[in-house]
């Protein structure tokens, strides 16, 4: 075994090219550890245990989201969805890696700060963005996860010659999920519409 001694962010990048490569079962700690020419208790140095070592991967998978800042609260917030999707992408297994870890409350809170500062440059109030970017985190996270599985299943030869995919395949993938967020922001922005009119002096003033 080697003595060098690995920074965190040489733990992490050893991770990342571990879990694009075998996928996520195969990201054990032991595999790491031969990966880096280390004994597997060195890790922990760096990382309490695999949950803290996956937060930080996570971490890595979303910041890696190159976003645009459109000025619009609707484009803003479909470009970090779409920036999301793309870095989800990016990694083989990236949607269960993130979702796990934010649903333990660990890693991959940059994913939701980001959706929920573009949707509350609409006006909405805090409770509403929150809520909104939940939904949306949500979905893009249920969709990319359905993609990999997708992907992986046709890489092991499970689907049918017929039924592999295709690059028109991708395409409607990235235009179904394009509708999806188009759809949540429309009924965001209908309900903000309605919730206007129901406050507003007149509306209030008829019998």
């Amino acid at each position: 075994m080697s003595n060098t001694r690995h920074s965190r962010d040489d733990v992490v990048a050893a991770a990342l090219r571990i879990l694009d490569e075998h996928g996520l079962p195969d990201l054990t700690m032991r595999r790491l550890a031969g990966a880096l020419d280390v004994q597997a208790s060195a890790l922990y140095w760096h990382f309490p245990n695999k949950q803290a070592l996956l937060a930080s991967v996570s971490d890595r998978i979303v910041a890696r989201a190159v976003l645009e800042d459109p000025a619009d609260w609707r484009d803003a917030a479909a470009a970090q969805a779409a920036g999301l999707r793309e870095s989800l992408l990016a990694y083989r297994d990236g949607a269960e890696v993130v979702s796990s870890s934010l649903a333990l409350g660990l890693g991959g809170r940059g994913a939701i700060t980001g959706l929920r500062t573009a949707i509350a440059r609409g006006g909405f109030d805090a409770r509403t963005s929150d809520t909104a970017a939940t939904v949306v985190l949500h979905f893009v996270l249920g969709h990319v996860s359905h993609e990999q599985q997708r992907m992986q299943a046709d890489s092991l030869g499970v689907v049918a010659a017929e039924h592999a995919i295709t690059a028109g395949d991708l395409a409607d993938t990235t235009d179904s999920f394009s509708d999806g967020i188009s759809l949540l922001l429309d009924g965001l922005q209908t309900r903000s519409r309605v919730s206007r009119v129901a406050s507003s002096p007149t509306e209030r003033a008829r019998p």
